[in-house]
C-alpha cells in the first residue's frame, strides 16, 4: 500500500482503521513522494521576450524527487513479484455507493485500487510525483500555470484512450459538485483548458509554488464517453469505468467488494508500476462488529489484519496457529506523518463556544490511567495537530514563530506566544482530584457550577448535557472511564455508537456534541487546511467538523498557501499547530508510532520495506 493508502488506514475519515487503499487517493495522492528529470527548453511565448519553460517528467514541492530520471522499479519493489492469485481482506462498517467524489453516500475505501492518475508519490518520500498518465508535465518559471502531456498508449478498462476532455471533466466535477474536502484541494487551480488530445492546462491563482501542480498531479480521469447521459452527482453501485491496475469484479452492496488485476493493464511497465499490484484478486469483506470480524480472522476467513485494539493484541492473539507458523504477528515501525484524533467539540452548540468549558471538558480526561489501563501502555499522547512531522509545534515559540504570531496577540490565547503547550496529566491512578478542581473552576467562570451533584447553569439552572458519539466500537470501550469522569463532575455524559451511515450523516450535518474522530494530514500542508480548519467551510455541509471560525486561523493557513520556502512552510505551520491547541477546539487523545499487523502465511514481500507505508497490498504477492 502506499504511503497516503497506509495513513488513511487510521481514518476513511476517522474510525475506519484497517483500509487498504484510499478513497481520496486520485483528488490527494499528488500531495505525497517522488522523483524527477530535470530539463528545460525555451520557447516562444508571443511576446518580444522569450519565456523560460520547464520541463520534467517528475516533480517535488520542495527540492528534488528522490529518484532519479531513468529508474527502472522503486527499490521496495520486486520486479520478479508472480502475478495472480487471491487474498481476502476486511473491512469495518458498510458501503452504498462507488462514487466518491461527491458527498452522498458511502464508498468502499479500498475503491482507489481502480484509478490511475497524472502522476503518482513513491512511499519513500514526502512530496515527491512520477508520471503515470502524463509522460510529462510543463510550466513556466512563476509557476502560473501547468500544462502535461499525457501518455497516447493510456486507455480505459474498455479499450478507449484518455484524452485532456476526461481531465477536463474530472477538474469540473470537483468544481461544481465534489466534496467540500476534495474542493479544498484544488482552491488556487483557477481553470482548465484542453489544447488538444494529448496536453491538458491548469491556471493557478497563485504564483512561485509548486503546490498547485502536486495538487492537479493526483487528478484522475473521469471518461466522457462513459458519464455522457449519467447523472455524475448520484451514489451508484455500478462499477465505475476507469484505467487503474485493478478493475471492479463483484459487488455486494454493503457486504464486499472484489477487485481483479487487469491482465492488459495499459501502465503495467512503467517503472512505478513495476513489481507492484501482484495479487490477482482482492476481495475486502466488511463488518459490523469487530468480535466477529476477528473469530473470521482467526478461522482463515480473512487472509491479513491491521489491528487497532491494545487490549486484542495483548492478551487475545493466542490461538494455535501463531504456535504453529500458520499465522504470522508483527509490530511494524511506521515513519508516516499523522493528523490529530481525538474528541471534536461541535462549536456551533451554543455551549461549547466558551473556551473555557472546552478546556475544563479537556482537563476531565485522564489519559495516564487510560493509558495504564485499556491501552497496556503502547499509545502516546497526541500533542500536536500535525504528530509525527517536521510541522508540529515543539516547546515554547521559536523567535521565528514569535515573529508570525505577533501580529495576532490581542487575538490570541493567553499563553500562546510565552509556553509550551502541555495537556493536563495525572499520577494514572484515576483518582487524581487535581485536574477535577481545574475543570470546575473553569465551569464557574463560564457560568457553571455544581449544585446538589449537578453541574448546572448558574443563570437558569439547567444541567449541562453532552453525548459523545462514535461509529467504532473499540473508541466506545476506551471512552467509557472519561464518561464516568463527566458524570463525577455533575455532568449529564453519554455516549452514542452509531453505524457508517448515521455517523456520516450526523458528521455532514453537524449533528453531534463531540465526536470521535481524525483529521488526516498531507504533508506539505496547504489549502486543504481551508477545508479542515478555516472559516468558510465551517457552515458547508461536509466542512470543517468543529466549525471553527477562526480569523487567525484563516490568516495563518493563507501565510501557509502563499509560502514557497520549506522552512517558511514549517514554521508557519508550527504557528498554527500553537494557535489551534491553545483554542481546545479538539480534545487530543492518543496514537501509536508502529503497525501491528497480522496475516496467514501465504505471502511474499520484498526484504526492502518502504519508508513511509507497510507496502501491504501493494508490494506482497501471494506465494
Amino acid at each position: 500500500m502506499s504511503r497516503w493508502e497506509n495513513r488513511i488506514q487510521m481514518i476513511n475519515l476517522q474510525f475506519n482503521l484497517r483500509q487498504n487503499s484510499n478513497p481520496l487517493r486520485p483528488a490527494i495522492k499528488a500531495r505525497w513522494p517522488v522523483m524527477l528529470s530535470l530539463a528545460a527548453c525555451i520557447l516562444s511565448s508571443g511576446n518580444s521576450v522569450a519565456e523560460t519553460i520547464i520541463k520534467k517528467s517528475a516533480i517535488a514541492e520542495f527540492g528534488e524527487p528522490l529518484y532519479a530520471e531513468g529508474f527502472t522499479h522503486f527499490p521496495y519493489a520486486n520486479p520478479d513479484a508472480p502475478k495472480g492469485g487471491r487474498a481476502v481482506l476486511s473491512a469495518f462498517g458498510s458501503f452504498d455507493t462507488l462514487n466518491f467524489y461527491v458527498l452522498k453516500g458511502n464508498w468502499p475505501g479500498s475503491i482507489g485500487l481502480v484509478y490511475d492518475s497524472l502522476m503518482t508519490g513513491s512511499s519513500d518520500e514526502i512530496d515527491g510525483l512520477y508520471g503515470v498518465l502524463a509522460e510529462s508535465v510543463e510550466y513556466p518559471e512563476d509557476k502560473s500555470w501547468a500544462v502535461f502531456n499525457l501518455r497516447k498508449e493510456a486507455k480505459y478498462h474498455d479499450g478507449v484512450g484518455i484524452t485532456a476532455k476526461d481531465f477536463e471533466l474530472t477538474f469540473n466535477t470537483i468544481k461544481e459538485n465534489g466534496r467540500p474536502f476534495i474542493q479544498a484541494f484544488y482552491q488556487d487551480v483557477t481553470g482548465v483548458e484542453v489544447l488538444d488530445d494529448y496536453r491538458i492546462k491548469f491556471s493557478f491563482a497563485t504564483t512561485g509554488s509548486m503546490k498547485p501542480i502536486t495538487i492537479v498531479a493526483g487528478m484522475s480521469p473521469l471518461p466522457v464517453h462513459y458519464w455522457e447521459g449519467k447523472d455524475i452527482t448520484e451514489s451508484t453501485l455500478v462499477p465505475p469505468l476507469t484505467s487503474g491496475p485493478y478493475r471492479v469484479k463483484d459487488v455486494d452492496a454493503g457486504r464486499s467488494i472484489t477487485y481483479e488485476l487487469v491482465e492488459d493493464y495499459w501502465g503495467k511497465d512503467l517503472p512505478v508500476n513495476i513489481g507492484l499490484n501482484n495479487i490477482g484478486e482482492l476481495r475486502y469483506d466488511y463488518y459490523r462488529d469487530l468480535t466477529v470480524q476477528f473469530e473470521a480472522f482467526k478461522a482463515g476467513e480473512i487472509d491479513f489484519r491491521s489491528e487497532p485494539s491494545a487490549k486484542r493484541w495483548e492478551v487475545e492473539y493466542d490461538f494455535d496457529q501463531l504456535a504453529t507458523g500458520e499465522v504470522l504477528k508483527e509490530e511494524v515501525p511506521s515513519k508516516s506523518p499523522r493528523g490529530i484524533g481525538g474528541y471534536f467539540f461541535n462549536l456551533k452548540r451554543e455551549r461549547f463556544q466558551d473556551i473555557r468549558v472546552r478546556e475544563a471538558i479537556t482537563a476531565l480526561y485522564d489519559f495516564e490511567a487510560i493509558q495504564r489501563t485499556l491501552l497496556y501502555g503502547k499509545y502516546k499522547r497526541i500533542n500536536s495537530y500535525f504528530p509525527s512531522s517536521d510541522y508540529g509545534a515543539v516547546g515554547a515559540p521559536t523567535p521565528a514563530e514569535l515573529e508570525i504570531l505577533k501580529p495576532f496577540e490581542s487575538e490570541l490565547p493567553p499563553g500562546v506566544l510565552e509556553k509550551e503547550f502541555i495537556l493536563p496529566k495525572t499520577d494514572g491512578s484515576g483518582r487524581d482530584r487535581k485536574n477535577r478542581r481545574k475543570a470546575l473552576a473553569l465551569f464557574k467562570e463560564a457560568g457553571w457550577e455544581v449544585k446538589s451533584g449537578k453541574l448546572v447553569s448558574s443563570s437558569t439552572g439547567e444541567q449541562f448535557k453532552m453525548e459523545l458519539m462514535t461509529g467504532f466500537p473499540e473508541s466506545r470501550r476506551l471512552a467509557l472511564p472519561y464518561i464516568e469522569a463527566l458524570k463525577k463532575s455533575g455532568i449529564d455524559a453519554s455516549i452514542r455508537l452509531v453505524d457508517t451511515a448515521q455517523w456520516r450523516e450526523r458528521v455532514n450535518s453537524s449533528d453531534f456534541d463531540l465526536l470521535v474522530a481524525r483529521n488526516n494530514f498531507f504533508p506539505p500542508p496547504g489549502n486543504e487546511l481551508k477545508g479542515a480548519f478555516g472559516s468558510e467551510s465551517a457552515d458547508i455541509r461536509g466542512g470543517n467538523t468543529a466549525g471553527i471560525k477562526n480569523p487567525v486561523v484563516d490568516a495563518l493557513i493563507e501565510q501557509i498557501v502563499a509560502a514557497t520556502e520549506l522552512e517558511v512552510l514549517q514554521t508557519t505551520t508550527r504557528a498554527l499547530d500553537r494557535v489551534l491547541l491553545w483554542n481546545y477546539y479538539v480534545m487530543p487523545t492518543y496514537y501509536k508510532d508502529d503497525s501491528w499487523i497480522s496475516f496467514w502465511d501465504k505471502f511474499g514481500r520484498p526484504d526492502q520495506k518502504p519508508i513511509y507505508s507497510l507496502g501491504f497490498p501493494e508490494t506482497w504477492w501471494i506465494k
